[in-house]
């Protein structure tokens, strides 16, 4: 059975310290203080634990979920460390928001580039690649060649590259998987989520860290076990966040 517990919130002060300084600048450029979604999500995912977030439009879960992704990819850049390989998996049952996704989170590595090169910091390239039904087949060779450090696809195309021999080298080491949208699927493609989550479970060496993220989610208990599976020594925080 999923062992289910509650996410906590943290405090800015505990937050602001796993930061790097150029993502701290660049986050408060943007905005004043974390959210109260950012309270609950962003040091769970840092700490590696499985989550699941629901909150309403607008309550900042997408940023929420890759904060501390990016602020991973940062430290190993700076270090020269950035390997040639998917790190992060984010995957969305509807394309659109894909894309979307993908123009959100190109500009912000965009911005941490340019803080870096005025700060005289040399960075290696953060890539981020998209992969769905309309991705020609020069984009998918070039992708198995270069792997994007983040990579954006639709639950089907995952399954997909999962079985593919070649691609399936670079999610050896996944390190994160972010599903988004999980309210979304009914209980077929939620059966069937659960079984690429248990393949890509299987050909990474790590455990990718599972963040579910949903507007409005019931039962939470279920879409859980669509997260993170049902074995007894599966865990993960729950937090339902209610913005009023």
């Amino acid at each position: 059975m999923t062992t289910m517990t509650q996410a906590k919130e943290r405090s800015r002060k505990e937050i602001e310290k796993i930061l790097h300084p150029l993502v701290k600048e660049w986050f408060f450029s943007k905005f004043k203080d974390f959210s109260l979604t950012q309270r609950y999500g962003i040091m769970a995912i840092w700490e590696r634990k499985n989550i699941l977030i629901s909150a309403e439009t607008g309550g900042t879960k997408t940023l929420t979920s890759f904060l501390s992704i990016l602020n991973y990819l940062v430290i190993l850049a700076e270090k020269g460390e950035l390997e040639d390989r998917i790190y992060a998996v984010y995957t969305s049952p509807l394309k659109a928001l894909s894309n979307d996704i993908h123009k959100n989170l190109i500009e912000p590595l965009e911005e941490i580039e340019t803080l870096a090169v005025s700060k005289k910091i040399k960075l290696q390239k953060i890539r981020v690649g998209l992969r769905t039904g309309d991705t020609t087949i020069a984009e998918r060779a070039k992708m198995s060649r270069k792997p994007p450090h983040i990579f954006i696809t639709t639950p089907e195309s995952l399954a997909i590259v999962l079985t593919s021999p070649k691609f399936v080298e670079n999610l050896r080491k996944t390190e994160f998987c972010v599903v988004d949208e999980i309210h979304s699927l009914d209980n077929k493609r939620g059966v069937y989520l659960s079984l690429t989550l248990e393949r890509l479970n299987e050909v990474s060496s790590v455990w990718p860290v599972k963040i579910g993220l949903s507007a409005t989610i019931e039962p939470m208990d279920e879409v859980a076990k669509y997260l993170v599976g049902s074995a007894p020594d599966r865990k993960v925080q729950i937090a339902k966040v209610r913005l009023n």
